[in-house]
C-alpha cells in the first residue's frame, strides 16, 4: 500500500509540474518557506541564505520520540522552467527516544541518536501563489545510539513568504 502511495504521489507531483512548466505557470521566487513534509511525517522550514543556498529544518515526532534534522541545499534551476529548481546536499540529525522503544525492539532503552543526512530533490514554486512543493530522497546514516542507514524523503507543502 505504500508503494502505491508513494507512486500516486509521484505521478501527480510530475504530471503538475510539467503541465504548469509547459503553461508557463511557474515562475517567481521565494525566501522562506514553513509547512509540512510527509514521510515521514515532519514539520519543515526552509530558508534561503542567497540565491543559489538553502537551509533546511525538520521537526519529526513519532510515539516513540523525535528528530530534528538540519540540511544545507545547494539549489540549480532548470533550463525553460521557471519556479523549478533540483536541490543536493548535507546534513546532520539528533533525536531521541523514549522507554517503548525498548518493548518494541529489546535491548534499546532511552537513548539518543545522532548521525549524518544527505537530500536530493526537485523544488517548485507556483507562480503568483504562495505554495512550494519538493520532492526529495533523503539517506540517512545513524552513527550514535546505534547504528543504521535508512533512505527515507517524500513530498513537502510549504507557505511561502517573500
Amino acid at each position: 500500500m505504500k508503494k502505491q502511495l508513494v507512486a500516486f504521489v509521484l505521478f501527480v507531483f510530475f504530471a503538475l509540474v510539467t503541465t504548469a512548466a509547459q503553461a508557463q505557470a511557474l515562475g517567481s521566487n521565494y525566501k522562506t518557506a514553513a509547512g509540512v513534509k510527509f514521510y515521514p511525517g515532519a514539520i519543515s522550514v526552509k530558508h534561503f541564505t542567497s540565491k543559489d543556498v538553502a537551509l533546511e529544518g525538520l521537526a519529526s515526532f513519532w510515539n516513540y520520540g523525535f528528530r530534528f534534522t538540519g540540511l544545507y541545499e545547494y539549489h540549480g534551476d532548470f533550463k525553460n522552467a521557471a519556479g523549478l529548481k533540483w536541490y543536493v546536499g548535507p546534513g546532520a540529525h539528533v533525536g531521541f527516544w523514549n522507554s517503548d522503544w525498548k518493548d518494541r525492539y529489546p535491548g534499546r532503552a532511552n537513548g539518543i541518536m545522532i548521525g549524518v543526512d544527505g537530500v536530493l530533490g526537485i523544488d517548485y514554486k507556483i507562480k503568483d501563489a504562495p505554495i512550494n512543493l519538493s520532492l526529495d530522497v533523503q539517506p540517512s546514516f545513524n552513527i550514535v545510539g546505534y547504528t543504521y542507514f535508512d533512505v527515507w524523503g517524500g513530498l513537502g507543502i510549504r507557505y511561502t513568504f517573500k
